[in-house]
């Protein structure tokens, strides 16, 4: 009996912020999986280790959370006046899709050094010493996203004195500017859905909830935590160990996205994990982190807690971020009123790995609001280069 043998195909494992997903130039593909479809999502399936009934991704790459169960394409920019296209896949465990609908903020930081490193970024655009602006175009959501990568010697400099909460080991910063991250009304209507800053959200046999519905860096909605029974300074285990409250969560996710005109029937956010995100926010709490270091009141604007992929984020989500600094910016949002209200620029949030600063500048044009950019600092690593191999027949 003859069996297929495996394939070797060139792969980076990266760390970006409080993520990990292994990355890929889109032209060292097998030839058949450098197009969208059916055999490509085969591929990252393999590599990632899914599906995996046990959720344990032990046959792959993937580490068993949402934040480790990524993929990354890159490519030399088609856009003008960018560098590189960033094409992002947040792999399913326990089932057989890739979720194609939204970016990763966190592996966003890791984009700009993979492309310096591998030829995507031209040369004359690199420092010696200094910093390099990558431009990235965001295949996913059609955004533009600005990386200033540090280099040193020519070569993207990786160690540094950066501490990033959820992040073991310090390193070098990269700031990340996502550029107009609101939704433009391609899809589920524009930045705030509804036309409301805050709605009155029924959700049949769950309840009825204040929620403020965003489109910015990603579709999120957000709750208080007093209505739906947390204090904000949750962290994992008191979440993520409720199988009763993970359920209610993802019944208000999916009558949320419909809300949001994400979908046209609640079955469909089952294939649909990645987005929206769901969040709960409150004012300041003391709280001690998953690591052990306290956070006094004084050291943050608000809580925020957020899931991913159906479970209770250790840190937060990069684009969750966006639309946290987002809402943080625009008077009246659950996320601004938690925050104390009124004019702001910058927010610094406390989430269950310890606090995270993200600014976003808001205006009024035309009576609506527009965000022109959010920032945010983050830092990025390779982990292992060379090949990641997989059986030849995953790919029929």
């Amino acid at each position: 009996m003859s069996f297929a043998p495996q394939i070797k195909i060139p792969a980076t494992y990266m760390r970006g912020g409080t993520s990990k997903g292994v990355f890929f130039k889109l032209d060292d593909l097998p030839q058949a999986a450098q197009q969208a479809g059916k055999v490509r999502d085969q591929l990252l399936l393999r590599v990632i280790g899914s599906p995996d009934p046990y959720g344990k991704q032990i046959d792959g790459m993937g580490g068993a959370s949402s934040s480790t169960s990524k993929t990354v394409i890159l490519a030399k920019s088609a856009q003008p006046d960018h560098d590189v296209d960033y094409l992002f896949g947040q792999v399913a465990i326990d089932q057989p899709f890739v979720d194609w609908s939204g970016n990763c903020g966190n592996l966003t930081a890791a984009v700009g050094s993979f492309a310096i490193s591998n030829g995507l970024v031209s040369a004359e655009r690199i420092p010696e010493n200094g910093i390099c602006t990558v431009r990235i175009w965001q295949a996913n959501i059609q955004k533009t996203i600005i990386a200033h990568v540090p280099v040193s010697n020519g070569q993207v400099q990786e160690t540094g004195d950066f501490e990033l909460d959820g992040v073991t080991f310090l390193a070098a910063e990269v700031q990340i500017e996502f550029l107009d991250p609101a939704d433009d009304g391609e899809e589920g209507g524009a930045m705030f859905p509804t036309g409301n800053v805050v709605d009155t959200f029924d959700v049949p046999n769950i309840g009825t909830f204040q929620a403020t519905f965003i489109n910015a860096g990603i579709p999120t909605i957000f709750l208080n935590a007093e209505e739906i029974g947390y204090e904000g300074t949750e962290l994992q285990d008191a979440i993520n160990g409720d199988a009763q409250a993970l359920a209610r969560f993802e019944t208000i996710r999916a009558y949320g996205a419909k809300q949001m005109g994400l979908i046209q029937d609640i079955a469909e956010a089952e294939k649909r994990q990645h987005t929206p995100k769901i969040a709960f926010v409150s004012k300041p709490k003391a709280y001690t982190s998953s690591s052990g270091k306290d956070i006094q009141t004084d050291d943050i604007d608000l809580l925020v807690r957020a899931l991913s992929m159906g479970k209770l984020h250790h840190a937060m989500m990069g684009t969750a971020a966006v639309a946290i600094g987002t809402a943080a910016a625009i008077p009246g949002t659950l996320v601004n009123l938690a925050a104390g209200g009124g004019a702001r620029e910058a927010v610094r949030f406390g989430h269950p790995s310890g606090t995270l600063r993200v600014g976003a500048q808001a205006v009024q044009e035309n009576g609506q609001w527009v965000v022109k950019k959010a920032v945010m600092s983050r830092s990025a690593r390779v982990l292992m280069e060379g090949w990641v191999r997989i059986p030849e027949d995953s790919l029929k």
